[in-house]
């Protein structure tokens, strides 16, 4: 017996809204694995740009051209941290051991400035915060050794990736029907296009403003400035939060020699986020992607209020990957016009 049509077509689109509903539930169970396989692409990304790279100086193939970057990152690390290991930890202890009192002495500076009233309500807050966190010190602890399994799997994943880019590109298109997959396989190509691109242009970013943050401190006579300036290279990475967060450590330290040194590290930190902000991150945008500042600030808000640490620090290159997407998917053809993306050539369009 059949249904009749109107309710035959009822139950289609139940049916449809019931699979949809569970698709996003699953989606959102899954959403901390999804990062980790994100993180995977991003890490990948790196490898195959420094790979493409080196194939342009050395007739190789792509498989030995991945595995000569995987050896020269590998020694290179371990060159670091042969050279360089025992004096960042002992920066690190030293770091951790002048922090408390910085703070302290900071606060007695403040109070004896004709500001210190109105500042006395944001230190408090603060020192509550820092509070908190010392006291959930041992729960962090607890995750460390899962992170560094997530961490160990990212880049396992990477490898992988890396390795055949091209089968995990089809496996991924097989999922799109065929009346889009040209335009999808255009979306994807672009959209990893920009992700190298705003990826190496961060690296060099990052590696500016450790170098410049490292001199600048040494000669301010800042304790543990080889530390600080590995701290400003890690969390420079992420925008806008990072380099804010990177400073204060350099500045309380700072006022642990004068407080004239204190301003001083101040404005050395200020004015290597304008060389940065109005630089290098223009040069980053101009042949990568042009990212709204208010686009990247919500999207560092969303990401870290759904996967804390992992989602403000994919946050960025998530938010270029979805950026060219939705231009390439939906914008391109709602006006029905080609979306260019910095760093295309007429060839590379032409090849999609």
């Amino acid at each position: 017996m059949s249904l009749p049509p109107d309710l035959s077509r009822f139950t289609r689109q139940v049916l449809i809204v019931i699979a949809l509903v569970a698709a996003l539930v699953l989606l959102w169970a899954l959403l901390p694995v999804l990062m980790l396989v994100f993180g995977a692409i991003v890490f990948a990304a790196m490898l195959l740009s420094l790979s493409h790279l080196l194939q342009r100086v050395l007739p190789v193939s792509h498989g030995i051209a991945l595995g000569i970057v995987l050896v020269v990152l590998s020694s290179g690390l371990g060159l670091l941290l042969w050279l360089f290991g025992s004096q960042v930890s002992r920066e690190v202890v030293t770091l951790v051991e002048a922090l408390p009192p910085a703070y302290e002495q900071f606060q007695d500076w403040v109070e004896e400035t004709t500001v210190g009233s109105l500042l006395a309500e944001q230190i408090d807050t603060l020192r509550n915060n820092v509070g908190r966190i010392a006291t959930s010190a041992g729960a962090m602890a607890m995750t460390f050794s899962s992170g560094l399994m997530n961490l160990l799997l990212v880049f396992i994943g990477a490898i992988y990736i890396a390795a055949q880019p091209g089968m995990y590109r089809a496996g991924l298109l097989q999922l799109v029907p065929k009346s889009v997959r040209d335009v999808s396989a255009d979306a994807l190509d672009s959209s990893a296009r920009a992700l190298r691109l705003w990826l190496g242009g961060q690296l060099v970013a990052m590696a500016v403003v450790a170098v410049l943050t490292g001199i600048g401190l040494w000669l301010l006579g800042v304790p543990a400035a080889f530390a600080l300036a590995l701290i400003a290279f890690l969390l420079d990475f992420v925008p806008i939060i990072g380099p804010i967060a990177a400073a204060i450590p350099g500045i309380l330290l700072g006022f642990t020699v004068s407080p004239q040194v204190g301003l001083a590290t101040t404005a050395l930190y200020i004015v290597i986020q304008q060389i940065e902000s109005n630089l290098l991150q223009p040069l980053i945008q101009q042949r990568a992607v042009e990212l709204p500042p208010a686009l990247l600030l919500f999207s560092l808000l969303v990401f870290g209020s759904l996967q804390g640490f992992a989602g403000l620090l994919l946050a960025a290159p998530l938010t270029v990957v979805l950026y060219v997407l939705v231009k390439r998917l939906y914008v391109r053809e709602l006006l029905d016009t080609e979306t260019v993306i910095p760093g295309e050539s007429g060839s590379d369009k032409a090849g999609h």
